[in-house]
């Protein structure tokens, strides 16, 4: 098993359910990733933004949406294209599109409805307007397929980058109403609904059979881990979490994690997977512009460290020498506020 290594965040945070001992790692007397991704999700246009300025600081080679990238919640084209408008004009965005490739996903309020899944009605209209958002050609194939689940291969010179950018809305059925009032919902019956529904499944079984990438990233609006709080998640669909950590094993994908946004938290989560022989991690950043500022605590029995609640972005150094990713959540000012290294 590769080694994970985990460094404390410093800033407002809420105690581990789970801890893990820091082991010794070998320094590198890099002084410049090989590539580096940040990601970051729940972004209202008309809230006041510190972090646009660290993004750029951290030059990073891509920028990745991770969900709930405008608040609009709305079946009004006109009105969904205008808060998309303003978010292009927020000027430290703005700048960042102009020296940093842009790609990802949507979760509920920019897919147009709160918690909203298959049964939205204006979904075939609200993904031409997101993918306008994301500078889709007008010929490109995406126009013409449902869903804005996508593939993005970087190949550099010491390494393969996969990044496959997930729709956890467009085909997502109806979630069980928790029977509780500590919860919104709980998980289905196991076997009954689907997050990614059967294209979706058939299109990213290929794409892990088929990858040749050193890291395969796979991009989440929705948590994949954490599956105690009651709110959305993969946890909602226990057959389909099982049905993921199957493909990761089965296809023998290098270096896969997960990437997620939707909580107005950020933290670690991290499994052991039988017959995978990495640890899978999965990211959650959010947010952007507004945080859980009364977060008072909730389980997650993978969490690995800390919690936090204050704005932040995650960000992804990678070092293919060592195949080693150092994932960090940076606050305004760019303070570091939890970090976890692991080697692939």
């Amino acid at each position: 098993m590769k080694k994970t290594i985990f460094v404390l965040g410093l800033l407002v945070a809420f105690s581990a359910c789970k801890t893990v001992k820091p082991v010794e790692t070998t320094v590198t007397t890099k002084t410049k990733p090989d590539f580096t991704i940040a990601f970051g999700s729940c972004n209202k246009h008309d809230e006041v933004n510190p972090l646009w300025d660290d993004v750029l600081a951290a030059n990073p080679n891509l920028w990745i949406w991770g969900g709930d990238n405008i608040y609009a919640d709305t079946d009004n084209m006109q009105q969904l294209r205008a808060i998309y408008a303003a978010q292009d004009n927020v000027p430290g965005y703005k700048k960042l599109k102009e020296t940093v490739p842009v790609i990802g996903t949507w979760d509920d309020h920019d897919y147009g409805l709160n918690d909203g899944g298959v049964e939205f009605k204006a979904k075939k209209e609200s993904e031409q307007e997101f993918l306008d958002f994301m500078d889709v050609a007008k010929d490109s194939p995406r126009r013409q397929r449902e869903g804005v689940y996508a593939v993005h291969n970087y190949n550099l010179p010491k390494a393969k980058v996969k990044v496959l950018v997930l729709d956890t809305r467009y085909f997502r059925t109806a979630l069980t109403p928790a029977t509780d009032n500590k919860r919104r919902v709980q998980p289905n019956v196991y076997g009954e609904g689907t997050i990614l529904g059967e294209e979706q499944w058939k299109w990213l079984t290929e794409e892990l059979n088929n990858s040749e990438a050193d890291f395969n990233i796979l991009i989440s609006s929705v948590q994949y881990l954490s599956n105690k709080h009651g709110f959305e998640g993969w946890g909602n669909f226990p057959y389909e979490v099982d049905k993921l950590k199957k493909l990761l094993v089965k296809t023998k994908a290098k270096g896969a994690m997960i990437l997620s946004g939707d909580r107005h938290i950020s933290e670690f989560s991290v499994d052991t997977v039988k017959d995978l022989n990495y640890p899978l991690v999965d990211f959650t950043s959010s947010g952007l512009t507004h945080t859980y500022t009364g977060f008072s605590g909730e389980e997650n029995p993978y969490r690995v460290g800390e919690v936090v609640f204050v704005k932040s972005f995650g960000l992804l150094n990678f070092d293919f020498d060592t195949k080693t990713v150092n994932f960090k959540m940076i606050g305004d000012n760019g303070k570091v506020l939890g970090e976890l290294k692991q080697t692939y």
